[in-house]
């Protein structure tokens, strides 16, 4: 598997549910335990994303990433404490003009989108070389 980590996703979800539409479940389980493993090395985790971000296999398709579990963990200014969650989902989509646009649901507490784009724009366009394990 070789190309931008949300190209090889994008293959992967559409490989998984193919196998399901067929029945082949040797594969299916094949194709879900690589988009685990691929998820898990490259989709944000700490830095406030501290639930750790999970593709969402049922709302996804190959022209479509779902990312669930992007709740956003904030920190009080002047305390340095923690004050609360915001709840996001990111979903990823074809564009034309750019390989993809994002989208994040949730409140935009501190223009916490803003981050949550950035850092799924950077982790989505990682250039992604696997020999298979």
């Amino acid at each position: 598997m070789t190309g931008r980590l949300y190209q090889v996703l994008a293959a992967l979800v559409d490989a998984c549910h193919r196998c399901a539409d067929t029945g082949n479940t040797e594969w299916k389980s094949r194709h879900e335990d690589d988009i685990v493993r691929l998820c898990d090395r490259y989709l944000p985790s700490g830095s406030g994303l501290d639930l750790g971000p999970r593709l969402d296999l049922g709302a996804s398709t190959g022209e479509k990433l779902v990312v669930s579990h992007c709740d956003f963990h904030h920190m009080h200014p002047e305390t340095g404490m923690y004050d609360g969650w915001t709840e996001h989902t990111v979903t990823v989509r074809p564009s034309l003009r750019f390989g993809f646009r994002i989208s994040i649901s949730g409140r935009d507490r501190n223009g916490i989108k803003d981050y949550i784009a950035e850092v799924f724009n950077e982790c989505l366009n990682t250039e992604v070389v696997e020999t298979g394990e």
